[in-house]
């Protein structure tokens, strides 16, 4: 696995403008795959690229699908999607970027991280991700938004072909500012609304104690958003005995005991 940033490139890939046009108007489509589907089109012009998925990690919480494609069609691709949401993400090489980044970088740094299928070392999460959809290699252009949200645009590669290449990774570094400038117009305007007052007292919760673990966040998502306990359990992909136990745990950070009290806690004014 590796990672870097991606300088303003000196030139740009060309691209025709029929390709344009359709990434254009993928960012504004009701249809939220179609930004995924766009971009697949236009990298596979010139490499062998045969999936796309676009997640928004919000405030260190689990993972959320933005939009997903691939030649298979149907649900495929977004069932792995939501495999890997709620119980791989951790294990993300690009965790490393998304969690130890706070402060350390511009907002505006686009960065690309590289993992392949022979590098993860948990099997579960190998052959969920890597061996199911039959992927070899998979490339992150990781960008933020916004303060404490990153979106993540990733382009797998089929096994049939190996490993990205070094001619190749120049391509997708040629498209990469094209990409993360698409995807944070999409996000601005579908992806913003989605989060909800759940997710802003969500974040105001996470400045008041970053300690709080990912699945301490995930619990307390979903407490802010009327789940039951059942309920989040489900979503997490774990028993509601263990929803209580994180539940305890964030309290237990936070010095409340009590759902009332966490909202009041997100009712409380923030000084700056």
């Amino acid at each position: 696995m590796r990672s870097w940033r991606i300088a303003p490139p000196h030139r740009s890939e060309q691209i025709s403008t029929a390709r344009a046009t359709d990434l254009v108007m993928s960012i504004s489509h009701a249809n939220a795959d179609a930004l995924a589907a766009s971009m697949l089109n236009t990298v596979g012009e010139s490499l062998p690229v045969s999936q796309c998925t676009i997640f928004a990690y919000e405030f260190d919480a689990r993972p959320r699908t933005v939009s997903a494609a691939d030649h298979r069609g149907g649900r495929f691709l977004r069932d792995v999607a939501d495999r890997y949401a709620t119980h791989f993400y951790a294990l993300d090489g690009n965790r490393t970027i998304i969690g130890g980044s706070h402060g350390k970088s511009p907002r505006d740094a686009l960065m690309l991280h590289q993992q392949q299928s022979e590098e993860i070392e948990n099997e579960a999460y190998r052959a969920a991700c890597y061996a199911q959809p039959n992927v070899s290699d998979r490339l992150s252009l990781l960008v933020q938004p916004m303060d404490s949200v990153w979106l993540s645009i990733n382009l797998y590669r089929d096994s049939a072909y190996g490993v990205f290449q070094p001619g190749e990774l120049e391509r997708v570094e040629s498209l990469a500012h094209l990409f993360a400038h698409a995807a944070k117009s999409h996000y601005a305007l579908h992806g913003q609304h989605q989060q909800g007052t759940a997710a802003a007292m969500l974040a105001r919760v996470r400045r008041a104690c970053p300690a709080l673990t990912p699945r301490e966040l995930d619990v307390l998502r979903g407490t802010l958003e009327g789940a039951t306990a059942a309920e989040i359990a489900l979503q997490m992909g774990v028993k509601p005995a263990s929803v209580v136990t994180y539940q305890k745990r964030a309290y237990a950070r936070l010095g409340i005991s009590s759902q009332r009290q966490l909202f009041a806690l997100c009712m409380v004014p923030e000084w700056g």
